[in-house]
C-alpha cells in the first residue's frame, strides 16, 4: 500500500511538471487577439478542456474564481483538445469587454483520456488575460495605509489601495535602509481593491522607505517603526 501511494505521488509530481500553458499572463490595451500554447511533455496522450472564468483577488493575493462575467466576451478557436505525447497545440482567441478594464483566466484542465478505478488526476493550469483601459491609474488614486516595521519580527507590513476605476500593475516593491534593499514581486492592483503586503527584513537596521513601482510613476512612503 505504501509503495502504491509513493508511486502515485511520484507520478503526480512528474505530471505537474509535464504539462504547461504558455504564456501564463498577458496584457492588452482595449481588446485581446492572442494565443496560448498547450504542451503535453509526457509519453501518454492527454485531453485538455478550456474554460474562461472571471475572478477577483483577495487582499492576501488569492484568486477567487467564478463563471465568466456576462460583460466579457471570449471566443476560443478550440474548447477541447487531444494532445499526443510530446505535442504542443496553439489555441487562438479574441476577447472584448463591454466596459474596461476587464480581466479573466482561461483554465486548461489536463486529464488522461483513459479513466481507471484508481488515481484519476486532473491538472488545471491558467492563462490570465488583463484588458487595460485607455487612461492609466494616477498616483493620487493610490493609498498606502498601515505602513509599519516591527523590529521584533523583522517584518514590514502595509496595505495598498486602488481608489480609482483603472487597472494597474505594481511592477515591483522595494524597501530600502542603510545601504540595504529588500524586494518583493509585483502584482495586479484591481480597481477598488486593496493588497496586503508583508515583507521580511533580514537586516538589524530598520528600513526607512518603501517604493511601489508602477508603469508611469513610483509611489514612495517613509516607514514607521513600532509594535505590530
Amino acid at each position: 500500500m505504501l509503495f502504491r501511494v509513493l508511486v502515485s505521488t511520484l507520478w503526480l509530481s512528474a505530471a505537474l511538471l509535464a504539462q504547461t500553458v504558455q504564456p501564463v499572463i498577458v496584457e492588452y490595451k482595449g481588446k485581446a487577439d492572442g494565443k496560448l500554447a498547450l504542451t503535453n511533455d509526457t509519453l501518454s496522450p492527454m485531453v485538455v478542456m478550456l474554460e474562461p472564468k472571471s475572478f477577483s483577488i483577495t487582499p492576501e493575493g488569492k484568486g477567487v474564481f467564478r463563471p465568466l462575467d456576462s460583460n466579457i466576451h471570449v471566443e476560443l478557436s478550440s474548447m477541447s483538445v487531444k494532445l499526443q505525447p510530446k505535442q504542443t497545440y496553439y489555441v487562438f482567441y479574441k476577447a472584448t469587454a463591454d466596459k474596461l478594464p476587464a480581466w479573466f483566466t482561461v483554465y486548461a484542465t489536463f486529464s488522461s483520456p483513459l479513466h481507471s478505478e484508481g488515481l484519476d488526476v486532473r491538472i488545471m493550469l491558467p492563462h490570465t488575460v488583463y484588458l487595460y483601459q485607455k487612461q492609466p491609474l494616477t498616483e493620487n488614486q493610490v493609498q498606502v495605509k498601515n505602513l509599519l516595521y516591527s523590529p521584533e519580527s523583522r517584518r514590514l507590513t502595509c496595505d495598498i489601495e486602488n481608489d480609482g476605476d483603472a487597472l494597474a500593475r505594481v511592477q515591483s516593491v522595494h524597501a530600502t535602509g542603510d545601504h540595504v534593499t529588500g524586494e518583493a514581486s509585483g502584482f495586479p492592483l484591481l480597481p477598488g481593491a486593496s493588497r496586503h503586503i508583508e515583507m521580511d527584513w533580514k537586516e538589524s537596521t530598520s528600513p526607512s522607505l518603501i517604493d511601489f513601482r508602477f508603469e508611469h510613476f513610483d509611489l514612495k512612503r517613509p516607514v514607521a517603526t513600532g509594535m505590530p
